[in-house]
Protein backbone atom coordinates (compact mmCIF):
# COMPACT_ATOMS: atom_id res chain seq x y z
CA UNK A 1 0.00 0.00 0.00
CA UNK A 2 2.89 2.33 0.37
CA UNK A 3 3.67 1.92 -2.61
CA UNK A 4 0.00 2.67 -3.36
CA UNK A 5 0.36 5.99 -1.45
CA UNK A 6 3.60 6.70 -3.16
CA UNK A 7 2.33 6.40 -6.74
CA UNK A 8 -1.02 8.38 -6.20
CA UNK A 9 1.08 11.16 -4.83
CA UNK A 10 3.24 11.09 -7.84
CA UNK A 11 0.22 11.08 -10.04
CA UNK A 12 -1.00 14.07 -8.57
CA UNK A 13 2.40 15.91 -7.87
CA UNK A 14 3.49 15.15 -11.85
CA UNK A 15 1.00 17.30 -13.42
CA UNK A 16 1.40 19.66 -11.02
CA UNK A 17 5.43 19.97 -11.63
CA UNK A 18 4.67 20.02 -15.15
CA UNK A 19 2.35 22.98 -14.96
CA UNK A 20 4.84 24.95 -13.08
CA UNK A 21 7.80 24.03 -15.22
CA UNK A 22 5.49 24.74 -18.41
CA UNK A 23 4.38 27.91 -16.82
CA UNK A 24 7.97 29.35 -15.72
CA UNK A 25 9.33 29.83 -18.84
CA UNK A 26 6.28 32.19 -19.80
CA UNK A 27 7.05 34.06 -16.84
CA UNK A 28 9.82 34.58 -16.94
CA UNK A 29 9.59 35.74 -21.05
CA UNK A 30 6.48 37.80 -19.55
CA UNK A 31 9.20 38.77 -17.01
CA UNK A 32 11.99 39.87 -19.82
CA UNK A 33 9.55 41.25 -22.54
CA UNK A 34 8.13 43.75 -19.27
CA UNK A 35 12.17 44.47 -18.43
CA UNK A 36 12.89 45.16 -22.44
CA UNK A 37 9.75 47.23 -22.74
CA UNK A 38 10.93 49.78 -19.41
CA UNK A 39 14.10 49.60 -21.04
CA UNK A 40 12.89 50.56 -24.41
CA UNK A 41 10.35 53.39 -22.54
CA UNK A 42 13.43 55.03 -20.74
CA UNK A 43 15.39 54.60 -23.73
CA UNK A 44 12.88 56.41 -26.19
CA UNK A 45 12.92 59.12 -22.76
CA UNK A 46 16.18 59.50 -22.87
CA UNK A 47 16.13 59.90 -26.73
CA UNK A 48 13.38 62.98 -26.42
CA UNK A 49 14.58 65.10 -23.40
CA UNK A 50 18.12 65.16 -25.55
CA UNK A 51 16.66 65.97 -28.53
CA UNK A 52 14.81 68.57 -26.42
CA UNK A 53 18.01 69.46 -24.88
CA UNK A 54 19.64 70.23 -28.30
CA UNK A 55 16.44 72.07 -29.29
CA UNK A 56 16.57 74.43 -26.72
CA UNK A 57 20.32 74.75 -26.85
CA UNK A 58 19.76 75.67 -30.64
CA UNK A 59 17.39 78.05 -29.91
CA UNK A 60 19.64 79.56 -26.95
CA UNK A 61 22.21 80.21 -30.24
CA UNK A 62 20.23 81.53 -32.59
CA UNK A 63 18.61 84.27 -29.95
CA UNK A 64 22.68 84.66 -29.46
CA UNK A 65 23.35 85.35 -32.68
CA UNK A 66 20.35 87.93 -33.60
CA UNK A 67 20.63 89.65 -30.94
CA UNK A 68 24.64 89.86 -31.44
CA UNK A 69 23.60 90.91 -35.60
CA UNK A 70 21.43 93.60 -34.07
CA UNK A 71 23.86 95.02 -31.79
CA UNK A 72 26.50 95.08 -34.72
CA UNK A 73 23.34 96.79 -37.24
CA UNK A 74 22.76 99.07 -34.61
CA UNK A 75 26.51 99.95 -34.06
CA UNK A 76 26.87 100.22 -38.01
CA UNK A 77 23.92 102.21 -38.21
CA UNK A 78 25.68 104.68 -36.12
CA UNK A 79 28.75 104.87 -38.00
CA UNK A 80 27.11 105.39 -41.18
CA UNK A 81 25.93 108.60 -40.02
CA UNK A 82 29.48 110.09 -39.33
CA UNK A 83 30.75 108.08 -42.58
CA UNK A 84 32.73 111.55 -44.09
CA UNK A 85 35.64 112.66 -43.96
CA UNK A 86 36.54 115.95 -44.87
CA UNK A 87 39.77 117.52 -46.04
CA UNK A 88 41.87 120.80 -46.31
CA UNK A 89 41.97 122.12 -50.02
CA UNK A 90 44.73 120.13 -51.66
CA UNK A 91 45.17 118.33 -48.89
CA UNK A 92 45.35 114.33 -48.17
CA UNK A 93 46.26 114.59 -44.88
CA UNK A 94 43.43 113.68 -42.07
CA UNK A 95 42.64 116.15 -39.61
CA UNK A 96 42.73 115.42 -35.80
CA UNK A 97 39.13 116.17 -35.62
CA UNK A 98 38.53 113.11 -38.05
CA UNK A 99 40.82 110.66 -36.03
CA UNK A 100 38.40 109.47 -33.21
CA UNK A 101 35.70 109.24 -36.01
CA UNK A 102 37.83 106.85 -38.00
CA UNK A 103 38.72 104.53 -35.25
CA UNK A 104 35.39 104.11 -34.13
CA UNK A 105 34.71 102.55 -37.73
CA UNK A 106 38.36 100.73 -37.55
CA UNK A 107 37.45 99.21 -34.06
CA UNK A 108 34.33 97.64 -35.80
CA UNK A 109 35.88 96.66 -39.26
CA UNK A 110 38.49 94.56 -36.96
CA UNK A 111 35.22 93.21 -34.51
CA UNK A 112 32.97 92.29 -37.88
CA UNK A 113 35.80 90.62 -40.21
CA UNK A 114 33.10 89.76 -42.53
CA UNK A 115 32.11 93.63 -43.21
CA UNK A 116 33.42 95.24 -45.99
CA UNK A 117 33.72 99.22 -47.09
CA UNK A 118 34.12 101.03 -50.06
CA UNK A 119 36.58 104.28 -49.19
CA UNK A 120 35.65 107.10 -51.55
CA UNK A 121 37.74 110.10 -52.35
CA UNK A 122 36.05 113.47 -53.64
CA UNK A 123 37.69 116.34 -54.38
CA UNK A 124 36.19 119.94 -54.95
CA UNK A 125 35.79 121.77 -58.69
CA UNK A 126 39.12 123.02 -58.72
CA UNK A 127 41.77 121.74 -60.76
CA UNK A 128 42.44 119.33 -63.42
CA UNK A 129 39.93 116.05 -63.84
CA UNK A 130 42.77 114.04 -64.38
CA UNK A 131 44.54 116.25 -61.17
CA UNK A 132 41.56 115.94 -58.98
CA UNK A 133 41.25 111.90 -59.91
CA UNK A 134 44.91 111.44 -58.42
CA UNK A 135 43.84 113.53 -55.50
CA UNK A 136 41.06 111.77 -54.56
CA UNK A 137 42.76 108.59 -54.87
CA UNK A 138 45.46 110.18 -52.75
CA UNK A 139 42.53 111.00 -49.64
CA UNK A 140 41.22 107.48 -50.05
CA UNK A 141 44.91 106.13 -49.39
CA UNK A 142 45.31 108.27 -46.22
CA UNK A 143 42.01 106.72 -44.74
CA UNK A 144 42.58 103.37 -45.97
CA UNK A 145 46.44 103.55 -44.43
CA UNK A 146 44.81 104.98 -40.98
CA UNK A 147 42.56 101.57 -41.14
CA UNK A 148 45.51 99.29 -41.92
CA UNK A 149 47.39 100.73 -39.40
CA UNK A 150 44.48 100.10 -36.93
CA UNK A 151 44.27 96.39 -37.66
CA UNK A 152 41.79 96.48 -40.36
CA UNK A 153 42.53 93.63 -43.21
CA UNK A 154 42.96 95.21 -46.52
CA UNK A 155 40.58 92.59 -47.91
CA UNK A 156 37.87 94.16 -46.05
CA UNK A 157 38.54 97.06 -47.97
CA UNK A 158 38.69 99.00 -51.79
CA UNK A 159 39.44 102.62 -53.04
CA UNK A 160 37.71 104.28 -55.62
CA UNK A 161 38.25 108.04 -56.51
CA UNK A 162 35.68 110.28 -57.70
CA UNK A 163 37.43 113.04 -58.19
CA UNK A 164 35.17 116.37 -58.37
CA UNK A 165 32.49 113.87 -60.36
CA UNK A 166 30.05 113.54 -57.68
CA UNK A 167 30.15 116.80 -55.33
CA UNK A 168 28.09 116.57 -51.84
CA UNK A 169 27.24 120.38 -52.52
CA UNK A 170 26.62 122.13 -56.02
CA UNK A 171 28.03 125.47 -55.97
CA UNK A 172 31.22 127.77 -56.67
CA UNK A 173 31.30 129.23 -53.06
CA UNK A 174 33.98 127.96 -50.10
CA UNK A 175 31.10 126.52 -48.38
CA UNK A 176 30.62 123.75 -51.12
CA UNK A 177 34.38 123.40 -51.72
CA UNK A 178 34.71 122.50 -48.17
CA UNK A 179 31.92 119.85 -48.49
CA UNK A 180 33.22 118.62 -51.24
CA UNK A 181 36.81 118.12 -50.13
CA UNK A 182 36.02 114.67 -48.68
CA UNK A 183 36.70 110.78 -48.07
CA UNK A 184 33.39 108.77 -47.60
CA UNK A 185 33.33 104.99 -45.88
CA UNK A 186 31.09 103.23 -47.76
CA UNK A 187 29.75 99.53 -46.08
CA UNK A 188 28.66 97.49 -48.42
Amino acid sequence: MLTNNKLKSLLIALPALTLLACASPDEEQASEANEAAIAAQEAEAAKKAAEAEKARAEAAAADKLRKAKALMEKEKAALEAQQTVYFDFDRSTIKAEFQSVLRKHADFLVKNPSQEIVIEGHTDSRGTPDYNIALGERRAKAVETFFLNAGVSSSQMSVVSYGEEKPAVMGASEYAFAQNRRAVVVYQ
